[in-house]
């Protein structure tokens, strides 16, 4: 909650900053975010190598069928969640968000001071598919060298994005809401977060009811009162706004809900990993508001979001288990797919942040229906 009250209070300084400074300070403002902008883009294509090649690489260790299920019901319901969302947003925000009339235009009279770059190590999609390659060799081969080597490099990136990322981020949202304070357009910004907020809530429970409807059906059990069972975890969820924290209650809720104590310890440690649905939704929703938002982004179409949300679904295995991880990780996705620049990605992490800890709480609930079909299908085998 601390980082959330940081955002807050640097939306609001950033606000008040671009009404009130020349176009002097503006460029020293344009110039830390044009760095900062840099350095998160070149951070990202690491926290997916070193992340998702340390998480597939550990899949077969325990290699089962438990941790196959596991995976693909995981990705399912991500690109589930993410395509309900779509659903959602394109119902809902075309009603209050109008392109034309509060189209943000992304090139602005300001400038940096520098002309500045940080050319990435290597673009997304490479840095995807070498973690996949890494993660099933190490996998298939058991190269503790390079588990130990992809460990450690995830291990140092988590200590970068909690020592620089995550503190500075405050400072950056700043820049970026001086910006649009400064060209006048943060007022229509600020109108959609209400909006998204409202959204997003609405669409986690619409998930959560359907999972567990789902779940009751294939278990022969009442979903409302295996939804019911969840609440603890899905509260704590909300106040650590970290899955990973939230594993313990997570999992005891879940075996009061009768799912099998090896069937429990291990999917719900994997689904907290894997498994981001709450957080697929709201980044879903946020990029739509955002593209409609922004001049010069496409428009939010179907045939546009599909192939991000299939891709997102990945992404979110590389989401490390700190505040806004997920949107860190997925801001690779925004630039190179859906054309976002610095603002816009500003402006969604603003929008993310301000949500994380509800899609925490989604997430860590949905791991206990994935838990309730795992035990029902482990169960028969026996």
């Amino acid at each position: 909650m601390k980082l959330i009250l940081k955002l807050l209070a640097g939306i609001v300084a950033g606000i008040v900053i671009g009404l009130i400074v020349n176009e002097t300070i503006m460029e020293y403002i344009m110039t830390f975010q044009l760095i900062f902008g840099q350095f998160l883009e070149y951070v990202v294509p690491f926290i997916i190598l070193f992340f998702i090649t340390s998480g597939v690489s550990q899949m077969g260790k325990d290699g089962g069928k438990l941790l196959g299920w596991a995976s693909g019901i995981s990705y399912g319901s991500t690109v589930v969640a993410g395509v309900l969302a779509f659903a959602v947003a394109a119902l809902i925000l075309p009603l209050f968000i109008s392109g034309d009339a509060s189209a943000i235009d992304e090139s602005n009279g300001f400038s940096s001071l520098l002309d500045f770059e940080i050319p990435p190590a290597m673009d997304i999609l490479t840095a995807l598919f070498t973690a996949f390659i890494f993660g099933i060799g190490i996998a298939r081969t058991e190269a503790t060298t390079l588990q130990r080597f992809f460990e450690e490099g995830k291990h140092i990136i988590v200590k970068l994005l909690w020592a620089v990322v995550i503190p500075l981020l405050p400072f950056y949202i700043a820049s970026i809401f001086a910006e649009l304070s400064a060209e006048g357009t943060v007022w229509e910004t600020l109108a959609s977060f209400g909006l998204v907020l409202l959204l997003v809530l609405a669409t986690h429970w619409l998930y959560l009811l359907g999972a567990f409807s789902i779940t009751g059906g294939i278990t022969g059990r009442n979903p409302f009162k295996l939804l019911k069972t969840m609440l603890p975890a899905y509260f704590t969820g909300i106040g650590t706004m970290s899955s990973a924290a939230t594993i313990p209650v997570t999992t005891e809720q879940t075996k009061k809900n009768n799912v099998d104590d090896s069937v429990a310890d291990s999917v719900i440690p994997f689904g907290a990993n894997i498994h981001l649905a709450g957080s697929t939704m709201t980044i879903t929703i946020a990029t739509m508001a955002v593209m409609m938002l922004f001049d010069g982004l496409p428009s939010p179409t179907f045939g546009e979001m599909f192939p991000f949300i299939l891709a997102l679904g990945v992404i979110m295995i590389a989401a490390p288990g700190v505040p806004g991880g997920a949107i860190i990780a997925a801001s690779g996705l925004l630039t190179s797919m859906l054309g976002f620049n610095e603002a816009a990605v500003g402006v969604m992490i603003a929008l993310y942040m301000a949500q994380d800890s509800l899609g925490t709480g989604c997430n860590v609930t949905g791991d206990g229906a994935i838990a309730l079909v795992i035990n029902r299908f482990i169960s028969k085998e026996k």
